[in-house]
């Protein structure tokens, strides 16, 4: 049997149309989620990190997580004294990064200067992860938002990995029964009106918990800060009483994560760009927002397939047809 040039196209042609009728119904998709009310989230603002990794000690006792060595870190003869992780792994939840231009010369400058930046997971409102997982075993918690795991769920196929815009998750290799380990906001200490660890431990406000409304009010006062305004900035939640007066710094007039990838609950502010400091730049609605919309709509009552498969099978009958003929 020969499918010939021009059935082909035909059918083709019904596949491309099935597609740009489910591209229209994408708009309807893009805002599927919205954070809570109830939502809790962080605020990472860059400008006051002073890059102690406290919040790394923190998070690393909160959770139970061993230290982790480099191996190419050595102090005066003695070596794998630091927890010095590289990049966030299946042992290292969060991780304070320092990029630099050329000399360090002065902080919150990106041009012969050096921004630290925290990197976790994000906790987006619609998450890739949780939309491509095919076992459900990543969840996004309803009332607070927080993105979690559940191993009796997880059939290890990775595909958490791959969807990840942030390249959060990470697989545990090295395991003879792997997990998948990621920041979960300390969902444990949270649910029982206790605060993360990387919050708890950081001296000087930089890592803020609290729910996200009050976050995101907290950081939109911060822009409007004149550059080398005193402020007092909170210390680890904005009700606990502590703080940290310091002169601001000339804020770039955006927080990160409010709209980027369709909104995330891990916020952030930098004097530096954002993509300067690793920091991706997203569409402000959700990949998995786009991709499950485009699937939904071609899978509706599998109308499109169905369509595509009686598309080839005239034409291929016009094909055998034509073949007996001639025969």
């Amino acid at each position: 049997m020969n499918l010939d040039r021009r059935d082909f196209i035909k059918v083709l042609s019904t596949g491309v149309l099935a597609a740009a009728g489910a591209e229209k119904a994408l708009a309807a998709e893009v805002d599927r989620y919205k954070r809570s009310p109830e939502a809790v989230g962080i605020l990472y603002d860059a400008t006051i990190c002073v890059g102690c990794k406290a919040c790394e000690i923190g998070c690393k006792q909160a959770n139970n997580l061993p230290v982790e060595h480099s191996g190419l870190d050595e102090y005066h003869g003695v070596q794998n004294i630091w927890d010095s992780a590289k990049d966030t792994s299946p042992n290292s939840y969060i991780k304070i990064k320092v990029h630099k231009d050329s000399s360090t010369a002065k902080k919150d400058q990106f041009e012969n200067g050096y921004s630290f930046m925290r990197t976790a997971c994000m906790h987006c409102i619609d998450p890739d992860c949780v939309s491509v997982c095919p076992t459900s075993a990543l969840i996004k918690d309803p009332v607070t938002g927080i993105v979690s795991w559940d191993i009796d769920a997880c059939c290890g196929c990775r595909y958490c990995q791959m969807a990840c815009p942030y390249l959060i998750p990470k697989f545990e290799y090295d395991k003879a029964f792997p997990k998948i380990e990621k920041c979960f906001m300390c969902s444990h200490r949270v649910k029982d009106g206790g605060i993360p660890g990387c919050a708890e431990f950081c001296p000087t406000g930089a890592t803020l918990f609290g729910k996200f409304a009050d976050i995101l009010e907290e950081a939109k006062k911060r822009l409007t800060l004149a550059e080398g305004a005193e402020y007092s900035y909170p210390q680890h939640t904005l009700d606990s009483g502590k703080q940290t007066p310091k002169k601001a710094a000339k804020y770039i007039q955006y927080v990160y994560g409010e709209k980027d990838g369709g909104g995330t609950q891990y916020i952030i502010l930098s004097a530096v760009p954002f993509e300067k400091l690793g920091l991706p730049k997203l569409p402000d609605h959700s990949s998995a927002s786009k991709s499950e919309g485009l699937q939904h709509t071609i899978y509706k009552g599998m109308i499109a397939p169905a369509v595509v498969l009686a598309g080839l099978a005239v034409a291929a009958y016009r094909s055998t047809n034509q073949e007996e003929k001639e025969g």
